[in-house]
């Protein structure tokens, strides 16, 4: 398993480490040791239980053991000295993977004696560790991006960082695909302008196109060199893992052929929880997770231990349920993407991915908690919610076992997170403008960024705009004498700091216990004083906290809880007993989209009925019935049905590209068909197809020549009829309303208060109309159309679908519902509805369209 040169890479006091656990080092982790001595920047792709955070460490490790620190009691000059100085920053996209890294860290450490320190820095710590941190620095520290980014922004930084060798980011191919990477990308750029030459390691279990996470990496630079872009890190990768134990779930209920909540699978779900010694059960959705734990726990009749983990729970609560884990106390728990990435819970040994999982690279993550190593193989099973979800659970399962990678493309830098980056650094150390732009232009998602979008940057931050620069609350940055820009107040420092980073959820509220106190003995209820008495448990988003009424009951935290009112930032809620039907929380972008390969892999599965053989026998006898009765759609067209129903007519199309890329299709059909004055009443979609109703018969219309599907469908829908909606709609508002506040634009948090949704909302939406206005070229205005194409309308996509269809749409006029169309007239208004009346709701209208489908 070794290399013939293992004794000179690996020093014998690491050597006899190893041997005493029972180990020999792997390749790869030596190999990375060799690369730390040539001083190169690595990639490292390994999978799962392959030891490639070990390996990230190791370097550390062994160059910081052989300087130590003096010892207790032992005079000066006996031994040599080593001032305690930032060495290693490591970086993840999660706190909780950061912790777990530092407790395996922790072992080798204590186990060989090293005279090393190792602590976590999140948001999390307490304020007087963190500032400690920036005098008295570890040896090695664990992080976020945010608090990188707080670091960089503070006037100690030079001195921090000034020392530092090496920078490890976990997890790399999470981070780049948002704008959480593109802050990290500018702070990486950053950290190499301070500190001599550091090396950079990524590392990745799951990985597409190698080459784009070097060049994000880039090689180390030369000492006393500008920074520069274009360069690749070196690669490492990492082979040998065991095939993965993957099945998709079968079970003696047949599977529905809409819904999104598996509710038909649960007592296999239970079964294959109570045949394990640890499982974690994935969701895609914070509301799902809700659903699903109170669904097991009204069941759990063997009392097993169940536990509830995602991103909406109290840090408190989270960190118990994690303990627990590491304890190995748990049968089970619910979660979100929350544990998906490297945590290591070494009890594991099934993961049950509840839902289809939207792209294969995640479900090869998810997978990889189980059975955390290497040579022996992690077990999961697909559960999936509906007859479509089969088709995307088998295609996923497919693309494990050849072990095809689905990540996204590496994304062009935002705007507004460099608006955000310019001021920190302006808030930690005053900058010339020509020196930040070599510096940011070396930073690969911004390489491509031109000189005046820069200075429009920079020109915002310093005054907001051309429309705004007579505000002197915009003005955040001034130029000195020197020529340097810097903060122009010390509250700007203090807003940016409490206002840093990228991720931009709705409002929240936070949810703790408490009760209406009477106001006097006697008075009722209801007139009484609402009054915070309990722990609190997580947080809600502030819109859909404003629809409850005071006596609903709702399902949060693993408990069922009675809504009592709202006190400034938080709900307060009571105990209820569980035989009430509660409401669940929703949360606004939870859902994952279809990945384009899964969608392709579908596509084909459909087009090839030799293929349907490996489908639960109800699902391929659907897509019998769908040929049947209507036609299939092939892998490269388009298949359009027209019907009549209600009343109404429906005209239902199968692109498979994603509810996003749907929803945009959506908006812009139902504005053609009313030009075409077919009077459409709205639409509906999920991942795999879309359904327009109207007044008109559409069906009749292309059959006469009055609607021609070449034209509804053509691409220069995302010309004017695109700039046409988007003028209209909110969306664009709502865009804007995220890309100000990364961008510090609008601030949510203040000094002893935070902004209301509502105020946030007012607030950005005023500013909206004054640029769309005077100035339609503003830097924001640009980012936030930036981010609508990539993001909420997935412009891309809609365009490549509509390139693909081109001359290939197939049309069939039916005079009833098809069985495929079934599940997407079965969306319409499915959201109002919740918990269980929502099953027998959804199961008889399923039975009627089927029964009507197949007359």
């Amino acid at each position: 398993m070794g290399r013939q040169d293992e004794p000179s890479l690996l020093p014998s006091r690491f050597a006899s480490w190893f041997a005493a656990r029972g180990w020999a080092p792997r390749s790869h982790q030596l190999e990375l040791i060799d690369k730390a001595r040539q001083g190169r920047s690595v990639l490292l792709v390994a999978p799962t239980g392959a030891g490639k955070t070990l390996a990230g460490f190791l370097p550390s490790l062994i160059e910081l053991s052989r300087a130590p620190l003096p010892s207790p009691g032992v005079p000066p000059g006996t031994e040599r000295r080593r001032k305690r100085r930032l060495h290693t920053l490591y970086v993840s996209p999660l706190k909780a993977l950061a912790a777990d890294v530092k407790r395996n860290l922790e072992t080798p450490v204590e186990e060989m004696g090293l005279p090393i320190r190792v602590e976590t820095r999140t948001g999390d710590s307490s304020a007087a560790a963190r500032q400690r941190q920036k005098s008295a620095p570890p040896d090695i520290l664990l992080t976020t991006p945010e608090q990188v980014a707080l670091l960089l922004a503070a006037k100690e930084s030079r001195e921090l960082f000034g020392s530092l060798e090496r920078i490890i980011i976990d997890e790399l191919h999470s981070l780049v695909v948002s704008k959480r990477g593109d802050l990290l990308a500018l702070d990486l750029a950053r950290l190499k302008a301070i500190a001599p030459s550091p090396a950079c390691v990524g590392l990745s279990a799951t990985v597409r196109e190698p080459d784009a996470l070097r060049l994000w990496l880039g090689a180390t630079t030369a000492r006393g060199s500008k920074p520069v872009g274009g360069s690749l890190a070196d690669l490492v990768a990492a082979g040998g893992a065991a095939p993965a134990d993957l099945s998709i779930l079968r079970t003696k209920t047949t599977l529905p052929i809409a819904g999104h909540i598996t509710s038909y699978a649960l007592p296999e779900i239970y079964a294959a929880i109570r045949a394990h010694k640890m499982s974690l059960v994935f969701v895609n959705t914070r509301m799902q997770a809700e659903f699903l734990f109170q669904a097991l726990w009204r069941m759990n009749e063997d009392a097993l231990a169940i536990a509830l983990h995602h991103g909406s729970l109290d840090a408190s609560q989270r960190k118990r349920v994690e303990a627990a884990m590491a304890q190995g106390q748990l049968k089970a728990v619910v979660c979100t993407s929350t544990l998906d990435l490297g945590i290591d819970w070494g009890d594991v040994d099934l993961v049950i991915n509840v839902g289809a999982p939207k792209g294969a690279s995640r479900l090869m993550q998810r997978i990889g908690r189980a059975n955390h190593r290497l040579d022996e193989p992690s077990k999961a099973v697909i559960v999936p919610s509906n007859r479509f979800e089969a088709l995307e659970a088998e295609a996923a399962l497919e693309a494990v076992e050849e072990a095809a990678q689905d990540t996204p493309d590496a994304r062009s830098g935002a705007l507004d997170v460099l608006a955000q980056h310019v001021l920190g650094v302006a808030c930690g150390d005053p900058f010339l403008a020509d020196e930040l732009y070599d510096e940011v232009i070396s930073a690969a998602p911004y390489a491509k960024l031109e000189r005046s979008s820069f200075d429009a940057v920079v020109d915002f931050v310093a005054t907001g705009g051309y429309a705004l620069r007579s505000y002197e609350r915009f003005a955040k940055i001034k130029k000195g004498q020197d020529g340097r820009w810097r903060a122009s107040t010390a509250g700007v420092i203090q807003q940016y700091r409490m206002n840093v980073g990228t991720i931009v959820e709705a409002a929240m509220l936070k949810v703790r216990i408490g009760r209406l106190r009477a106001a006097r003995p006697g008075a009722p209820a209801a007139t009484g004083i609402l009054q915070r008495t309990g722990r609190k448990l997580g947080e809600v988003e502030e819109y859909w906290a404003e629809q409850m009424t005071v006596g609903d009951t709702f399902a949060f935290a693993g408990e069922i809880l009675r809504f009592e009112g709202i006190i400034e930032d938080e709900v307060v809620a009571s105990r209820a007993r569980a035989g009430t039907d509660p409401k669940i929380p929703s949360y606004e972008g939870g859902k994952f989209p279809l990945s384009t390969f899964l969608a392709a892999r579908v596509r084909a599965m459909l087009a090839n009925p030799s293929s349907w053989a490996k489908l639960p026998e109800e699902v391929a006898q659907w897509l019998v019935w769908q040929d049947e009765h209507s036609l299939l759609p092939e892998y490269e067209g388009l298949l359009v049905e027209t019907f009549p129903r209600g009343g109404r007519h429906f005209l239902v199309a199968y692109p498979f590209e994603g509810r996003l890329a749907h929803q945009t299709l959506g908006m812009l059909l139902t504005r053609r068909l009313e030009r075409a004055r077919l009077r459409p009443l709205g639409f509906a979609c999920n991942d795999y197809g879309i359904g327009v109703w109207a007044l008109g018969d559409m069906g009749l219309a292309v059959a006469q020549g009055r609607l021609s599907l070449d034209d509804l469908f053509s691409q220069d829908m995302l010309g004017d009829d695109l700039e046409a909606w988007l003028a209209e709609t909110a969306l664009m508002k709502r865009s804007f309303r995220a890309c100000a506040i990364i961008a510090g634009l609008i601030e949510r948090r203040h000094p002893g208060h935070r902004k209301t949704g509502r105020q946030v909302t007012i607030s950005t939406d005023l500013v909206y109309d004054v640029l769309r206005t005077h100035e339609p070229g503003h830097i924001l205005l640009r980012a936030a159309r930036e981010d609508a194409a990539t993001g909420l309308l997935d412009l891309k996509r809609v365009a490549v679908m509509l390139s693909r269809i081109r001359g290939r749409i197939r049309h069939k006029g039916l005079e009833r519902v098809s069985p495929l169309a079934v599940s997407i007239v079965l969306e319409i208004g499915r959201e109002a509805v919740f918990g269980e009346a929502r099953d027998e709701m959804l199961a008889q209208a399923e039975a009627e369209l089927m029964q009507e489908a197949l007359s």
